[in-house]
């Protein structure tokens, strides 16, 4: 039940919903719009690779080449061809490690790319089922502090970016309705105004990086399809 067997399209959040669909999903798209995914975008675009690194594994992980280079997008846009970096975040980074594990393809979508992993998962798919996997937020994680991950919040943002990569698989196969509600919100939704709007967009905003949001509010500018593959994500 709680793997939405019987469709073909899924959805269901954070590391609950990768140990419900991995197992019985060909392709897990990985969704976490700010900022982890669209990062990622980022630099794969540009001919580069992220290892995603574990939250809780943060602290031994690797320092990139450039010091400037973080989890902020606008830090990444010039980033050199064949530049390889560890990125960790709570909600993204650690989902992509867990995705892994399951065994099903691992790929990373946002807003910028939303088409062209659609695209990818329905070919790599093979018929089989595909589960998109919003990362939400986590309480008492912030930009500011390093803490320890909490619960799970539910983000209208990636909301948003897995009903873009939702919207542009329709047509592969039945819907679950988690699936189906979140293309429909996509849909509707003034896609730079949501967010800027919502709570992550309004804290990053706060902070100075509005540059970061604006890059994370672009729809189907890339044509990166992020794919993780022995602990790396490249195209």
């Amino acid at each position: 039940m709680f793997g939405q067997e019987g469709s073909r399209l899924r959805l269901e959040w954070g590391p609950e919903g990768v140990a419900a669909l991995g197992e019985q999903c060909a392709v897990l798209v990985i969704v976490d719009v700010l900022s982890f995914s669209t990062a990622v975008d980022v630099v794969v675009a540009r001919g580069g690779a992220v290892r995603p690194v574990h939250w809780s594994k943060r602290a031994s992980a690797a320092r990139p080449a450039d010091p400037s280079w973080t989890l902020r997008p606008s830090s990444l846009v010039s980033v050199p061809a064949g530049a390889e970096l560890e990125l960790a975040s709570a909600n993204g980074a650690t989902l992509c490690a867990l995705a892994e594990a399951t065994g099903a393809i691992v790929l990373v979508g946002c807003l910028r790319n939303a088409r062209a992993v659609a695209t990818a998962a329905r070919a790599l798919a093979a018929g089989g089922p595909i589960g998109v996997v919003p990362g939400g937020e986590r309480w008492g994680v912030n930009i500011a502090d390093d803490a320890d991950a909490g619960p799970l919040r539910p983000a209208v943002e990636d909301l948003l970016g897995a009903g873009a990569v939702m919207s542009s698989l329709l047509g592969y196969g039945s819907a679950s309705v988690e699936a189906a509600l979140a293309a429909e919100t996509y849909a509707w939704a003034s896609v730079e105004d949501v967010v800027a709007g919502c709570v992550s967009g309004r804290e990053l905003i706060a902070a100075g990086h509005a540059g970061d949001v604006a890059l994370a509010s672009e729809v189907n500018v890339s044509t990166a399809v992020p794919r993780l593959t022995n602990g790396l994500l490249r195209a």
